[in-house]
């Protein structure tokens, strides 16, 4: 399996804004703490916030935010933002995929590893990854 530097990458932003969501972090800020290349975090970031799980305000007081409490974002919305598909063969989705003969069992097989993986990613929110005690269990200031 692979994990793409973008899912992990916005995991690692999340982390960062869900551990103090009083206050704006600037992707300079959040590819600084992480050691993620800038302009590839800006990337995600943007993704991120199409997604709906960070905001933005401009300025010198702007800066990015939790699109929604840590403990509502589960890591499958995360990847699913940055990357669509959970899982594909060959960059196609598994859910058509049909082989002849004795590999017909196959595309139930992966099918398998992808719900699996989805009920994995979808068990685990953004603040079950931070200490006990952190902050992303307070409500997130404006969120709606």
């Amino acid at each position: 399996m692979h994990i793409s530097a973008k899912a992990d990458y916005a995991t690692r932003a999340l982390l960062e804004l869900a551990s103090d969501p009083g206050r704006p972090l600037s992707c300079e800020a959040i590819a600084s703490s992480q050691d993620i290349p800038f302009r590839f975090l800006k990337s995600v970031v943007g993704e991120l916030r199409k997604a709906g799980l960070v905001r933005s305000q401009r300025g010198c007081e702007g800066g990015y935010w939790l699109g929604r409490p840590a403990d509502e974002i589960p890591l499958l919305d995360v990847v699913r933002a940055v990357d669509g598909e959970l899982i594909t063969l060959r960059g196609e989705s598994l859910a058509g995929l049909d082989y002849p003969g004795p590999a017909a069992g196959l595309p139930g097989v992966w099918r398998q590893v992808e719900s699996d993986a989805a009920a994995v990613l979808g068990g685990l929110t953004v603040a079950s990854l931070l200490p006990a005690g952190s902050a992303a269990r307070q409500p997130v200031p404006g969120a709606a």
